[in-house]
């Protein structure tokens, strides 16, 4: 898959390839999750607008999943990733982050963060094996004390989750 910049007319796609990637926590017993719905339109075009959306696109150049972003606490925040069941394990979600990755050291950003479940093998670990580490309460900004703040209203902390980083040294 190609990875480009996420064209405006293509956002209600991004809201059904999350739902579609978010089925399979109702197999893991996280049924809430998959229920939950994708952030809307309007939202995402806030990300696009931004220049920090990226599909993975097929030969017809059809999204079959995203990656937004935004710039928090002097990094750039993985808000989303997702990868419809029809694309996964292809290094789709390697190749979406890696592209963020390559848009921060061109910006001169030293790090990607996110917050994710930790005990979910397709996000903690996952994000583990990409080069993310776990962050303590000790290396919270503002901006991530207020992402965690907003997910536990959100009801996110019934299960346990994780902030992390990765730091960026150059070309990746």
């Amino acid at each position: 898959m190609r990875i480009r910049q996420v064209n405006i007319d293509e956002l209600p796609l991004l809201r059904d390839i999350e739902r579609a990637a978010g089925l399979c926590f109702r197999d893991i017993g996280m049924p809430e999750i998959a229920d939950d719905e994708p952030p809307p339109v309007e939202e995402l075009a806030r990300y696009q607008k931004a220049g920090l959306a990226w599909a993975a696109v097929d030969a017809a150049d059809a999204p079959g999943a995203y990656l937004i972003a935004e710039h928090v606490d002097g990094n750039l925040h993985v808000e989303q990733v997702s990868v419809h069941p029809d694309h996964a394990r292809r290094g789709t979600g390697r190749a979406l982050l890696g592209r963020l990755a390559d848009h921060a050291v061109a910006a001169g950003v030293p790090a990607l963060t996110l917050t994710t479940f930790t005990d979910v093998p397709w996000n903690a670990p996952y994000y583990l094996r990409c080069g993310f580490r776990v962050l303590d309460d000790t290396e919270l900004g503002p901006g991530l004390t207020e992402i965690r703040r907003r997910e536990a209203a959100h009801g996110l902390d019934r299960w346990r989750r994780v902030r992390m980083r990765r730091d960026l040294r150059g070309p990746v």
